[in-house]
């Protein structure tokens, strides 16, 4: 059984004591951390390590960004990727014995859902663009692959609070939908999370900080994904969104996805 955990921890070094608390719970045996936000020399490797995660693969930018894997299990291989012509530490991967997994931040995009007035929404098609492309290129559907982390999309209409009230609204545009539509179809994968949780019922991962009370108010998105390959359907054996980590004190916008394979 192999457990892996998917969460934008929005500031590890902020936030370490909360992923020990994930750990805690759920002995993981790979972390992949999203948008860590700070240099690769200040990263709490110590802290990991003491835990027990002595195999750490990171890339770090002060301020933004920045990706983790943290794993009991030995890595084969590492990779840095940079995409659409920026080194803006947005994807990293690993091998762990004949599977890759690949840690991803897709940008979120800017406000204005716009490539002509929004460079950073422009930036955000090309990127999801080039991934679909790029899998396609590196991989066939008969390999095991793993792709994780927060594609700052929900795609289907119970991934967001409102289908029709966030279709002109960044993350839920069919400009990004369509885009991770042709993703997802770059390798056949499966979206694990639809797997265990039917088309028709409401799930997030993440919900604004602007909301005082956001259990209250639930208007959430389903912005952290993770995807395998035909190979390792089969292998699927359960999927959990933690949401009380949403009500840890200061907690990150968006809470650890959870996902074993036997």
């Amino acid at each position: 059984m192999i457990k892996l955990i998917s969460w934008n921890i929005n500031s590890v070094r902020l936030r370490a004591p909360l992923v020990l608390k994930v750990i805690e719970a759920h002995d993981p045996d790979v972390i992949c951390l999203q948008e860590t936000k700070t240099p690769d020399e200040h990263f709490p490797f110590d802290v990991f390590r003491e835990a027990g995660y002595e195999h750490i693969h990171i890339q770090g930018m002060k301020g933004y960004n920045g990706q983790a894997i943290i794993s009991k299990l030995p890595f084969d291989e590492t990779f840095i990727h940079h995409r659409v012509g920026r080194e803006d530490c947005r994807h990293i991967g690993v091998r762990i014995g004949d599977i890759d997994l690949h840690n991803l931040y897709i940008p979120a995009g800017g406000d204005e859902p716009d490539v002509e007035v929004n460079d950073k929404f422009a930036h955000k098609l090309d990127f999801v663009d080039e991934m679909a492309r790029w899998f396609a290129d590196q991989y066939t559907s008969d390999q095991k692959v793993i792709a994780v982390g927060d594609f700052n999309i929900a795609p289907y209409e119970h991934d967001v609070w409102s289908h029709k009230q966030l279709l002109k609204v960044v993350s839920h545009t069919p400009p990004e939908t369509e885009r991770l539509a042709k993703m997802l179809a770059s390798l056949d994968w499966c979206d694990v999370a639809r797997e265990f949780v039917p088309m028709d019922e409401k799930l997030y991962t993440w919900w604004s900080y602007r909301n005082r009370d956001w259990k209250k108010s639930n208007r959430g998105r389903r912005l952290d994904h993770v995807w395998v390959t035909p190979p390792l359907k089969k292998s699927l054996n359960g999927y959990e969104v933690m949401l009380e980590a949403r009500d840890w004190e200061k907690p990150s916008d968006h809470v650890p996805v959870i996902v074993t394979l036997k």
